[in-house]
């Protein structure tokens, strides 16, 4: 009692006295007045999302909510992600390359300061910075930047800026979740589905926030495991979609591409890219494996409707909280659609119920038209791995909504970003720690109509290698050569110009190794993850199992 009197007495005895008592308590528990017009921010992610997976960028799916968010917003149409979950996430938190942010990878230890198993000292996250600033701060959904095991952890969300955190470490079973409720680990509960639950908590935390807390502006982190793989939804949503997709893979695709240049959202004169050779022609599939492909695609389509409602009822509460003309929504996907081969190690039934526990995948087929026009998937790097929907919505700034916009971008500029909208400086040192420099720049300008201005964006990832400078881009696979490509007349990556233009590799090539020495890429054949083998539980994409 004695002590808690002397440290009261020692706050009301002066400004130097505060100052002490503020690194005593923690930076969090003492924050900044937010200055005026500080708008709330709404950034939310959805897990493995095509880049032609939702309406408003070509799909057949139903996403009246996200298309409603288009047609009043902004749409980007070259924005890039990091190609894979755990690196997306690191960089959007921390606008740096996964490897500054210590997230090369995924989560293993394997190389620092390039390869931990999460975020470092020298980053921090846009909860951080926003909550010095007087932001109120909530993560719902999926983390994967770090462990969560205990809530003491460094990198769990309530000590990297999160007042509070309701979600998951990782992904899994849609139905049965490993959860955590701000510090305490939970149950799943009953009923429990993800895309649900993860909708209703955001809720609680908006309607929370407007009885508690409604002098400050808020950011909410939203993050989606759908329609990350295993593939499952209610059966009441999968019903809306059966039969649907009889027509095949190679259908979807020129449906798509057609609806995309209706829409505006690509080039006309770019060509569809040719299907992947790890996806046979439809017609080639026999008939009797049809009916169970037929209902995986039903399946992936259910989660995405489940995604798109549920970020109807978020957007239904920030209108009934009155500020939704303050609010600043941004939606994006962490990677490419997935051609991952998932099947539960010796389970051989036919997914014939979506809410089977046997883990079932998209597969190549699928995820090459979830990716139309473009070529690859998530963890390569040709712009079907890399290319995301971003859309961006601010009622009271973005008057004539409904355009879209062919500049770069990349979520190493959503941490740049979120800081301009709430007026805040990225600090040289923070908490003690000296952060590296931002790589990303804010969007805004691009909100306010900005000319487009030259980009230089890198890629690492499992030794895949990208680098785009201006509209000309250069791209290999792991051991593979490198390919150029000019994304102006040939986005779709179908005509490779390296023997025509060895000049330009060799320059680009350079650049490229500059960029990878500075930011910690380490060569990918001695990290312990190149000895992958395919197997029958786990191949990357529909790849021969090894033997």
């Amino acid at each position: 009692m004695l002590k808690r009197a002397a440290l009261v007495g020692a706050i009301c005895a002066g400004p130097l006295a505060l100052i002490v008592f503020a690194f005593l308590i923690g930076p969090a528990a003492i924050r900044n007045r937010p200055p005026n017009g500080a708008p709330n921010i709404v950034l939310i992610v959805a897990d493995d999302l095509g880049f032609s997976d939702i309406g408003c960028y070509g799909a057949e799916v139903a996403t009246p909510n996200l298309d409603q968010l288009a047609a009043t917003g902004l749409r980007f149409t070259q924005f890039y992600n990091a190609a894979r979950c755990c690196p997306s996430r690191a960089s959007l938190l921390t606008g740096l390359y996964p490897h500054q942010a210590g997230v090369g990878h995924l989560l293993e230890d394997w190389h620092p300061p390039g390869y931990t198993a999460g975020l470092n000292e020298q980053s921090a996250t846009i909860a951080e910075l926003l909550q010095i600033a007087g932001y109120r701060t909530y993560h719902v959904g999926k983390w994967h930047v770090g462990g969560v095991a205990q809530t003491n952890e460094r990198n769990h969300p309530l000590n990297r800026g999160f007042d509070r955190a309701y979600g998951t470490g990782g992904g899994g079973d849609h139905f049965a979740l490993g959860l955590y409720d701000d510090n305490k680990y939970i149950k799943t509960p009953d009923d429990f589905y993800s895309t649900d639950a993860f909708a209703d908590r955001a809720i609680d935390f908006i309607h929370t926030h407007r009885i508690q807390h409604a002098e400050r502006p808020f950011f909410l982190h939203l993050c989606f495991t759908a329609p990350h793989f295993p593939l499952q939804a209610r059966p009441a949503d999968v019903e809306r979609y059966r039969g649907k997709y009889a027509s095949g893979w190679d259908a979807l695709r020129q449906q798509r591409y057609t609806r995309q240049k209706e829409l505006g959202v690509i080039d006309a004169q770019w060509p569809l890219s040719p299907r992947d050779s790890e996806a046979q022609s439809w017609e080639e599939v026999p008939k009797t494996a049809r009916a169970e492909l037929e209902l995986r695609m039903s399946i992936y389509a259910a989660m995405i409707d489940s995604v798109d409602r549920g970020v109807g009822r978020v957007l239904d509460e920030i209108r009934q909280s009155g500020v939704e003309q303050d609010t600043v929504v941004i939606f994006v996907s962490d990677n490419g659609a997935s051609a991952e081969a998932i099947e539960t190690p010796g389970d051989e039934r036919q997914l014939t119920d979506p809410t089977t526990p046997a883990h079932r995948s998209l597969g190549a087929g699928w995820a090459n038209a979830a990716n139309t026009p473009f070529r690859g998937y998530k963890m390569w790097l040709q712009e079907g791995g890399v290319s995301t929907p971003l859309i961006i919505s601010w009622p009271r700034k973005l008057k004539h909504g409904g355009s879209i916009t062919p500049q770069v971008g990349h979520v190493i500029d959503l941490m740049p970003t979120c800081l301009d909208l709430a007026h805040v400086k990225y600090p040289r040192v923070f908490q003690g720690r000296e952060l590296t420099p931002l790589e990303g720049r804010s969007l805004v300008p691009i909100l306010d109509g900005g000319t487009p201005t030259p980009r230089t964006l890198f890629w690492e990832h499992e030794g895949n290698r990208a680098i785009r400078d201006g509209d000309l881009k250069l791209v290999s696979d792991f051991r593979g050569s490198w390919q150029l490509y000019d994304l102006k007349t040939d986005r779709t990556e179908t005509h490779n110009l390296s023997a025509q233009r060895p000049d330009v590799v060799a320059r680009l090539n350079a650049i490229w190794q500059l960029w990878a020495d500075r930011v910690g890429v380490v060569d990918w054949s001695t990290l312990p993850g190149s000895n992958y083998r395919p197997s029958p539980s786990y191949r990357k994409k529909s790849e021969p199992v090894a033997r």
